[in-house]
């Protein structure tokens, strides 16, 4: 029977993935215990021993779509399966919700299987507190189960809005470089298999293996920025440049993100450099490329504690006229209640 294109769309892409990552079926050489269970007793440590990769599940299409490619594919490749559905508690029946996908996936054979309820704070507006109560409890699951990654089942039109939500917010390249496929977060690794999969191929994938996704209400809520770019502006640009553009703009973001990761890196190094015993010198800031020394002053910003999500292009430039357009000014402040001053030639905060 030949294989429908999008569920081999969607496996192909959570394998490589996973060959990304280190070596999933090295095991540790061991003597079967004596007796009759000897054999089954090392069967079950062979299994505890083999590594363990988390899929983070709504039970909405995408998020469905991956779980049920991770669960053929993984295990092929040496890795053991586990999931995690977020119960945020913003809808009625949200919990009920949660049970029905912890429910299937422990009938598709994942293990371990985990409901995580978190309470939603409103710093930063509802869809970014929601999200930071996602990410922490994804990440404290992994960290807690030893998960080499979790998978997230952004797809490449999730990627295309992320783009022109930065556009509109007006970011520079790392916020225009989207999503990345890897990252880490609160000590946990992060991974998005999916982010050259169209949405399409997701539902698709969903129909073919008779998989009944969940439809979230807020995805199309027109109080939420993200679902009217997804109802109005990306359909007005395929409208309007074909619908090639879905793909350009993650293309572009991919783009981006290469050329932003490397100058992050320069960052760092630069960073370093520039440290002195109270704080960063303003000559050896003053004879770095702009471009490196925004991405060092940002940094150093969240060093001291500033919310990298709360720090804007307005206080970087605010720094950055501490080192270039110096005239005696005060201090700059930054989020957090964090003052940074220039005195002697060195930037100084806290």
């Amino acid at each position: 029977m030949r294989l429908d294109p999008s569920v081999a769309a969607i496996r192909t892409a959570i394998r490589h993935t996973l060959t990304t990552l280190p070596p999933a079926a090295t095991l540790e050489e061991s003597r079967p215990p004596e007796g009759p269970d000897g054999a089954g007793l090392e069967g079950l440590r062979q299994e505890a021993r083999r590594p363990l990769v988390v899929v983070a599940c709504s039970g909405g299409a995408d998020s469905l779509a991956l779980a049920a490619g991770a669960v053929f594919v993984a295990p092929r490749l040496g890795w053991r399966v586990g999931l995690v559905t977020v119960d945020h508690q913003l809808q009625d029946g949200s919990a009920r919700r949660a049970e029905q996908v912890a429910r299937w996936a422990r009938e598709q054979g994942f293990a371990p299987v985990e409901v995580a309820t978190v309470e939603v704070g409103a710093v930063g507006g509802p869809e970014a507190a929601a999200r930071q109560a996602r990410y922490a409890a994804l990440a404290e699951a992994a960290g807690r189960l030893g998960a080499a990654t979790v998978l997230l089942g952004h797809t490449r039109d999730d990627q295309a809005e992320t783009v022109l939500l930065a556009l509109a917010r007006g970011a520079g390249p790392r916020g225009l470089a989207g999503m990345p496929a890897h990252r880490m977060h609160a000590g946990a690794r992060f991974s998005r298999p999916l982010l050259d999969v169209p949405r399409a191929a997701c539902r698709a994938a969903c129909a073919v293996q008779d998989l009944t996704p969940w439809e979230d209400p807020h995805n199309t809520d027109p109080s939420y920025a993200r679902a009217r770019v997804r109802a109005d502006a990306l359909p007005a640009l395929v409208a309007a440049l074909g619908e090639g553009v879905v793909a350009n703009l993650a293309r572009s973001a991919a783009l981006l993100g290469v050329d932003a990761d490397l100058l992050d890196e320069l960052a760092g190094q630069a960073l370093n450099r520039c440290r002195t015993p109270a704080g960063l010198s303003a000559d050896a800031l003053g004879e770095l490329p702009a471009a490196l020394r925004t991405r060092v002053l940002h940094g150093w910003a969240a060093e001291l504690g500033a919310p990298r999500a709360a720090l804007t292009h307005r206080h970087v430039a605010a720094l950055d006229a501490l080192v270039t357009a110096w005239r005696g000014q005060g201090a700059t402040l930054l989020p957090g209640g964090i003052a940074v001053s220039r005195r002697a030639g060195e930037l100084t905060g806290g």
